[in-house]
């Protein structure tokens, strides 16, 4: 359920290039405990966008609040205290090659420098159990590991300092079909487990079916619509309808609805 404050809140934005506007005038409001899924075509500013809700970009216009106040306020000690409220899985996972999934996870937990070995470890072996590894995949190091034990340990990493939001950038891209799907479940369980707020981009029709409280597509530089899965289809629009009723969504549920596929309806 909603609640009345939004934890990211995007207030008539304008994000331009030069002379190329990526968004305008665009609204957004992102509540607690809510896995919204940002989609829309090529082009259309989905990473664009969440690099102005991290503070990565100023805006040209426009404003971008988080916890309830601008991300551009938050300046010194105070921008170092907000990052640690949030947790982001890149796609391809970035973890360091060069460091073991052990060192991987810890790393955020050694950037706050008072924290001791002892603690760190146990917080790193909570985490890889919350993942379904073990301490011995700990000495593993990112080239031993699939695809989808990279997701986890890049997953268990954006969970290690226990955050109020987590940013997740298309988080099952490369995975086959089961590895996907055991995936989604385990983001399912742990966001109802800890409470934490998703934002997702994501093109993955079973992805945004599986996880989505809400869906906001972007399109015409703006939020063109945002709602349910349900609600949002309903809407008629060319991009939507090709998206969510196109041939992609038959293949992929062998009907043209989602939400009925997973139901088990033909």
């Amino acid at each position: 359920m909603q609640q009345d404050q939004p934890i990211i809140d995007v207030d008539n934005l304008t994000t331009a290039f030069g002379t190329h506007v990526v968004h305008k005038d665009l609204n957004l409001k992102i509540f607690p405990k809510e896995i919204l899924s940002l989609v829309g075509g090529s082009g259309s500013g989905k990473t664009t966008l969440l690099r102005q809700i991290l503070g990565l970009d100023r805006p040209r216009a426009g404003v971008v609040s988080v916890f309830g106040r601008p991300v551009h306020d938050y300046v010194g000690a105070e921008r170092i205290a907000l990052t640690r409220r949030w947790g982001m899985l890149f796609q391809a996972g970035a973890l360091f090659s060069a460091l073991p999934v052990f060192d991987n996870i810890a790393l955020p937990l050694r950037e706050m420098h008072h924290l001791p070995e002892d603690l760190i470890r146990e917080v790193v072996l909570m985490r890889l159990s919350w993942m379904g590894m073990t301490a011995r995949d700990a000495a593993l190091m990112p080239s031993d590991l699939s695809g989808g034990m990279i997701k986890r340990v890049a997953l268990a990493r954006a969970l290690a300092l226990d955050p109020e939001l987590l940013f997740l950038d298309e988080p099952t891209a490369g995975l086959d079909p089961q590895r996907s799907d055991e995936f989604c479940e385990l983001i399912r369980a742990l966001h109802r487990e800890l409470g934490f707020t998703v934002v997702m981009v994501t093109h993955d029709l079973d992805t945004i079916a599986a996880l989505s409280t809400r869906v906001a597509v972007l399109a015409e530089k703006k939020v063109l619509v945002e709602g349910t899965l349900e609600e949002v289809m309903k809407v008629k629009h060319p991009f939507l309808d090709a998206f969510f009723h196109g041939e992609r969504a038959v293949r992929a549920f062998g009907v043209a609805n989602p939400k009925e596929a997973k139901n088990g309806k033909s």
